[in-house]
């Protein structure tokens, strides 16, 4: 008789449900808004001492954005199969 294989697990992962995915798609639609702003808006920057503020800042949300997304992507949260006791009657 052939021994019994064990069936692959499945890893379920936490999905768009994972806050780094939530924190990296607000922080690159903010980044994608100051970007374009920054570069078709009007600049003002001689209220920023010659430093267009909103470009630099969208590009560096844009970064941070996708370095959550990244890591979300790269890295899973793995939730457990069961959360439940069960040996417990019930």
């Amino acid at each position: 008789m052939p021994a019994p294989t064990k069936a692959p697990t499945r890893r379920h992962t936490a999905g768009v449900l994972d806050i780094r995915n939530i924190i990296g798609g607000l922080l690159a639609a903010y980044g994608v808004i100051l970007t374009l702003m920054g570069l078709f808006g009007d600049k003002e920057l001689e209220k920023t001492g010659d430093v267009n503020a909103n470009l630099w800042a969208g590009l560096a949300l844009l970064a941070v954005g996708i370095g959550f997304l990244l890591w979300a992507r790269l890295r899973p949260v793995v939730v457990p199969e069961s959360t439940h006791d069960e040996g417990a009657a019930g």
